[in-house]
């Protein structure tokens, strides 16, 4: 994919996660400051802004060149996984499309971009854990009904995860590139923190 090597020895990996760890914190702050599993409602709420993220990074996933580089690509999906949790917990085809819409507002320009897109919606897998045990205690889902995108792999989530970083590493970028695939993990956080805002945020009490 590059053109040239870039000029620094580090994991790309780390280079993200060093450039949005405090937006990633802020963003899982926020998001459990809005009890999001206190009721089913403000669950469906919550739900609806991965199926909006996930949509946007579908067609990534399915993408021939990032799937030479990524060899289980495509199976890591979870675009259809959420749609039916969508579709478990009821939500109308018109709050659906709206979903869509805002969505395809999204426009990612370039494979570089989508790194950083692919390494934020697969880094969520780890915090999915937590996610999921939630949802089954407090509104009794589970990885067959309501929570099915929160499911982790067979192989365990660290190993996969793991995977998925070795694979990302493996990509020669330019300083450039690397700089473009941060914008794209920038982008994708900017992004959810927006979904989780107009969703789960308004109307709520006490919200820290």
């Amino acid at each position: 994919m590059a053109d040239s090597i870039s000029t620094t020895n580090e994991a790309l990996s780390l280079f993200l996660k060093e450039n949005t760890t405090s937006t990633h914190e802020s963003l899982d702050k926020r998001i459990m400051s809005l009890n999001p599993f206190s009721a089913l409602d403000r669950y469906t709420q919550f739900i609806r802004t991965q199926a909006r993220l996930q949509q946007i990074t579908s067609s990534w996933y399915q993408n021939a060149e990032l799937q030479a580089l990524f060899p289980d690509l495509s199976e890591r999906d979870r675009f259809n996984a959420v749609q039916q949790d969508c579709r478990d917990l009821g939500l109308s085809a018109e709050e659906m499309a709206v979903d869509q819409e805002a969505a395809a507002q999204i426009q990612v320009s370039n494979n570089y971009e989508a790194l950083g897109w692919l390494y934020t919606v697969e880094g969520s897998n780890i915090g999915a854990a937590i996610l999921l045990k939630h949802a089954k205690e407090s509104l009794g889902l589970s990885e067959t009904h309501g929570a099915r995108h929160l499911t982790g792999h067979g192989d365990g989530r660290g190993l996969y995860w793991r995977r998925f970083k070795e694979a990302l590493d493996a990509i020669e970028l330019t300083d450039e590139q690397r700089q473009q695939a941060l914008k794209g993990a920038r982008d994708a956080f900017a992004f959810t923190r927006n979904s989780v805002e107009e969703l789960l945020a308004p109307n709520v009490e006490n919200i820290a």
